[in-house]
């Protein structure tokens, strides 16, 4: 799936907002008393929602260093692993 480059990633406020709406409804599910493993399955949305927004920064930072293909991009690859491993260890 093809992206178009967004200034500021606005790309990625729709699935913000979409987890934003989503964690509104597993606030109303609490204070509605619904089951608990109703909760945990739309937390778990939510957080895949969220995971996803983090996978497509660390993508486009990715896909920007090789576009750019300038040489320094052996250290913005490093950096962006590194922040992916910090990312998805913290995910877990």
């Amino acid at each position: 799936m093809a992206t178009t480059a967004q200034p500021d990633g606005a790309h990625l406020v729709p699935r913000l907002k979409r987890a934003e709406g989503q964690l509104r409804g597993v606030q109303r599910m609490v204070e509605e008393g619904a089951a608990p493993e109703e909760i945990l399955a739309q937390l778990a949305a939510v957080k895949a929602a969220v995971d996803r927004v983090g996978l497509q920064l660390l993508t486009q930072s990715l896909r920007t260093c090789v576009e750019d293909d300038d040489g320094s991009c052996a250290e913005q690859f490093e950096d962006a692993m590194a922040t992916f491993l910090r990312y998805t260890t913290l995910a877990r």
